[in-house]
């Protein structure tokens, strides 16, 4: 475990959204794709990730006194460079798992996006990493 590199565990071809996609279509992808996070991109490079708690801060509260056509008309102006997390950290395929899980802590994140030089190549998550814990578990 203490060896393990972030290229054995990373979920690599992550998914991605253009930094111009609108709040309702970046939330029906991380539903359709089951996934917490969504990486946005600009001209094929990573600048920022959205998390599902983003999105959900970004919707209106059920207790607005807009209409609904104004509400989607607000919505469908929304995109994902106003609410996303600019230039988050990344790691490469050949850092450490214990390196991105102690990047992870320190700076309470769940998930981190995997580069090679300008290249996005996966992401290792929470999930990610207790899936080697497990795995190494069950081995010894």
């Amino acid at each position: 475990m203490k060896n393990s590199l972030v290229k054995d565990w990373m979920s690599k071809d992550p998914v991605t959204a253009d930094v111009h996609t609108i709040l309702p279509d970046a939330h029906r992808i991380l539903l359709e794709k089951k996934i917490r996070r969504l990486l946005v991109t600009e001209n094929g490079k990573l600048v920022g990730i959205v998390t599902r708690g983003d999105i959900r801060g970004a919707e209106p509260s059920a207790a607005t006194s807009l209409s609904i056509y104004e509400l989607n008309y607000l919505l469908a102006k929304l995109t994902l460079d106003k609410i996303m997390k600019r230039n988050p950290l990344t790691v490469t395929a050949t850092t450490s798992v214990g390196e991105a899980a102690r990047l992870m802590l320190e700076n309470k994140i769940a998930g981190l996006p995997v580069v090679e030089g300008d290249k996005l190549v996966g992401i290792i998550t929470e999930s990610d990493i207790f899936r080697m814990v497990v795995k190494t578990w069950d081995t010894l």
